[in-house]
């Protein structure tokens, strides 16, 4: 019977410990940004407007998450209509081609501070995929009449090149490396 007992408990902690949490992100309440370097004196400021994104837990913190976003790159938006349509066209994103970016993690780390982790994953730009780490801080979870809510920073930087984004490969009007910063909050499913 204490044998019996040892299995039922082992088995139950077992299950309980393998519980996956689904979050997906809530647009209303998030923000995919970019920044990039003119001209060399100053910087461009730009967010992605349609995109799609899920994160899966174990429990409460972000040990063993995966992520999974999709951007619509023709959604692109730096509030000037020329840059914006220069920036679908074959010279930079060529969004008829590769209407969408991806991002799906392979792999999160604690990095020892409070909150701090390194999200490691791929990065799909178009059709080119490449090994990418976010810096990410936990924001927490609240929870209130409308669910429960998670947040976070992501940041990293690219080399537009990487993806073949090669218009001006001299950089000297449009800086070579970008500047990611998504500010994400998740709804849980």
């Amino acid at each position: 019977m204490k044998n019996i007992i040892i299995l039922i408990t082992a088995v139950l902690l077992s299950v309980s410990s393998f519980a996956q949490t689904q979050w997906k992100v809530d647009p209303y309440h998030s923000s995919l940004n970019f920044h990039i370097e003119h001209s060399g004196i100053s910087m461009v400021n730009g967010k992605f407007m349609d995109y799609t994104g899920s994160l899966t837990t174990n429990g409460d913190a972000l040990s063993n998450a995966s992520f999974d976003f999709t951007v619509k790159t023709e959604s692109i938006n730096t509030n000037v209509d020329k840059r914006d349509n220069h920036l679908k066209s074959a010279d930079f994103f060529e969004v008829e081609k590769y209407p969408e970016m991806k991002f799906k993690s392979t792999k999160i780390l604690a990095t020892g501070k409070p909150d701090e982790y390194l999200l490691y994953g791929e990065l799909t730009i178009k059709g080119v995929t490449k090994d990418v780490i976010f810096d990410v801080h936990y924001g927490g979870t609240i929870k209130n009449d409308q669910g429960e809510k998670l947040g976070l920073k992501a940041e990293t930087t690219i080399n537009r090149f990487d993806y073949n984004i090669d218009y001006d490969p001299t950089g000297a009007a449009v800086g070579k490396e970008v500047n990611i910063v998504a500010h994400l909050q998740f709804a849980k499913q």
